[in-house]
């Protein structure tokens, strides 16, 4: 049992060195050589976990091999249009103009409940409402709706808007964020001050903080308690 644990042990952080190597890519995401791959690297991990007889190091060395023969195939299709064509494929256009384009859904063997469902799950119930509609070579479906059904935004109605970026975590679950607060240009003493406006003497009972472009901290505390908004250096 215990040599069952220890081989267990090694195989998962090989396997784990290996996905983050070779992406961070989602299932969803992946293409249809490296699904291939992720399945081929479980199948020789899961084969000496079961059976012991197998020498480890008969699952170890294809497992690094396929990862080495995995991260050169990628290289290459980075450099190359014409690899990335072959391995990837290339994306299809199934609805063109509110028409259902038969002959790319034959060569994609993909049928017409499969694509309705898609544009369902897309909020498009009506064909005709449909601009293009492009099947992904990770087979993911994108909508292009027409104009004239697309949501309005601000640009349509000539509306200036200012600059949102992205929110930054300075705390979470109660661990500070150092390498947040130095990109916003804060520091630990700043952060402190702020909360203890707020009653908060110690940062681990803080679940979760962050800060927007606009200079607005945003706080909770653990169990939920004491959800908070102020501008930077403002207590309310």
């Amino acid at each position: 049992m215990f040599v069952v644990m220890i081989r267990t042990v090694i195989l998962y952080i090989l396997v784990f060195v290996v996905m983050r190597l070779m992406g961070k890519r989602q299932v969803g995401q992946l293409q249809p050589y490296e699904l291939a791959v992720a399945i081929m690297i479980s199948a020789l991990a899961a084969v000496s976990m079961e059976d012991i007889s197998i020498p480890l190091i008969n699952s170890i060395i294809p497992i690094v091999l396929i990862m080495s023969m995995q991260i050169i195939v990628s290289t290459f299709s980075l450099n190359s249009k014409g690899a990335r064509n072959i391995l990837c494929g290339r994306p299809s256009i199934v609805v063109e103009n509110g028409k259902i384009v038969e002959e790319e859904l034959k060569n994609l063997r993909v049928n017409l409940n499969d694509i309705l469902e898609q544009l369902r799950l897309a909020g498009y119930y009506n064909i005709s409402d449909v601009e293009f509609a492009i099947m992904e070579t990770n087979g993911q479906l994108s909508v292009i709706p027409k104009s004239q059904k697309r949501p309005l935004n601000p640009e349509d109605m000539n509306i200036s808007t200012s600059y949102e970026g992205l929110c930054h975590s300075l705390i979470v679950d109660g661990q500070i964020d150092y390498d947040s607060l130095k990109k916003v240009g804060l520091n630990e003493k700043w952060l402190g001050e702020e909360l203890r406006k707020f009653g908060i003497e110690d940062i681990e009972n803080v679940f979760f903080a962050s800060i927007d472009t606009q200079g607005q901290l945003y706080f909770q505390n653990k169990h939920g308690k004491g959800n908070k908004h102020m501008k930077e250096g403002e207590a309310s």
